[in-house]
């Protein structure tokens, strides 16, 4: 069974929500993923970014840490 479309507004952590990009995906992980390789936000000096993505619907809201050499996703801790 197909997962369904859903809308999040995501961010960089460490820019203004204000910055948010509205995007259609299925999951947050997916949305996570996509506003990175879609509008490239400044990386921090380890070489990760962390993004928040909040589900538009619910808003509910998840954290999730990329590394951008590996692409490796984790949950914020």
């Amino acid at each position: 069974m197909p997962h369904a479309i859903r809308q999040f507004s995501v961010h960089a952590r460490h820019v203004d929500h204000h910055h948010a990009r509205r995007l259609d995906e299925v999951s947050f992980e997916a949305a996570a993923i996509a506003y990175l390789e879609d509008f490239h936000p400044p990386v921090t000096g380890d070489g990760e970014i962390q993004v928040i993505v909040r589900e538009v619907g619910s808003g509910h809201q998840m954290c999730f840490r990329i590394d951008t050499a590996t692409g490796e996703t984790s949950v914020c801790g």
